[in-house]
C-alpha cells in the first residue's frame, strides 16, 4: 500500500517499530545490567527520550558528547551553551538539568550522612559535581560543628572565568554567625587543572589568620576541576 507521496506506509511502519523497540531495547538493558552496560551516549538517549518522545534522540546525543566532552559535562553545562546545539530547546534543557539537580542532591545528601573526615571521598563527589564543570569560578564555605558535620554549604562569591573574589572577613563573620568550630574552603578552576595559584594560596593564608583570630580552624583549601582535586593541606601549602 502506498501513501499520498507514493511512499510505503508499511515501510513508514517498520521504521516506527524499530524506533519503538531501540527505545524498549535500551530502557531493558538500562534495567537488567545496569547504567554501567551503557555508553555515554545511550544513557544520554534514555533522558533525551522524556523531552523527544517522537524522534531518534542518538544524533541529539553524540552532538552534545561532540560538543562537551562527558556525560558529567552535558549535564552540567550552563543553559545558554547548551541552546547552540542544535535541535536543544526548553524540554531538552529541562530533562537534562533535573538530572544534574538529581545527582548534586544525591551527593549532597551522602556528603552530609557522616562527619566530613570520614566521608571525605563523599565529600569530595559532592563538591566535584557541583563545580568542577562550571565555567566561572565559584568560592564555596563548608562550615562544620565541633564534631566536623557540616552545618552549612555555602557559595560565597561568584566570578569570572579565572577569578572569584574572596574576602576573609566575610567568610568568618559567616562562620560565627552559624557557630563553626571550623571550615573548608573549596573553589574551581574552570581551565580543568587543579593546581593552586600563587594567589590561591596567599588568599587561603590569609583567611587561616583572619579565622584563627577568633578561633576558627581551616582545615583545607580544595581546588575542583574537570582533572581532578587538589588539597592544599595535602600539598603542604598551607
Amino acid at each position: 500500500m502506498k501513501g499520498v507521496n507514493g511512499v510505503s506506509d508499511i515501510a513508514g511502519g517498520g521504521e516506527k517499530a524499530h524506533h519503538l523497540g531501540h527505545r524498549q531495547r535500551l530502557r531493558q538493558r538500562f534495567l537488567q545490567a545496569g547504567a554501567d552496560a551503557l555508553a555515554d551516549y545511550e544513557l544520554l538517549e534514555l533522558v533525551l527520550f522524556r523531552a523527544i518522545p517522537r524522534r531518534d534522540c542518538k544524533p541529539l546525543a553524540k552532538a552534545l558528547l561532540a560538543r562537551f566532552g562527558s556525560f558529567a559535562e552535558v549535564i552540567s553545562a550552563p543553559r545558554e551553551r547548551l541552546r547552540e546545539v542544535e535541535g536543544v530547546g526548553d524540554a531538552v534543557i529541562t530533562e537534562l538539568k533535573i538530572v544534574q539537580a538529581a545527582a548534586l542532591r544525591l551527593a549532597r545528601e551522602n556528603a552530609r550522612k557522616r562527619p566530613v573526615f570520614s566521608g571525605w571521598s563523599d565529600l569530595l563527589a559532592y563538591v566535584r559535581a557541583a563545580m568542577a564543570y562550571l565555567d566561572r569560578e565559584e568560592f564555596r564555605v563548608l562550615y562544620l560543628d565541633s564534631k566536623n558535620a557540616l552545618i552549612a554549604d555555602e557559595v560565597q562569591q561568584k566570578g569570572t572565568i579565572d577569578h572569584a573574589p574572596v574576602y576573609p572577613r566575610e567568610v568568618v563573620r559567616r562562620a560565627l554567625e552559624l557557630s563553626a568550630a571550623s571550615i573548608i574552603l573549596v573553589h574551581n578552576h574552570p581551565s580543568g587543572d587543579p593546581t593552586p595559584s600563587r594567589a590561591d594560596i596567599e588568599m587561603t593564608r590569609r583567611v587561616i589568620e583572619a579565622a584563627e583570630a577568633v578561633g576558627i580552624k581551616v582545615h583545607d583549601h580544595v581546588i575542583v576541576a574537570r582533572e581532578g582535586h587538589a588539597s592544599l593541606r595535602g600539598l603542604q601549602l598551607i
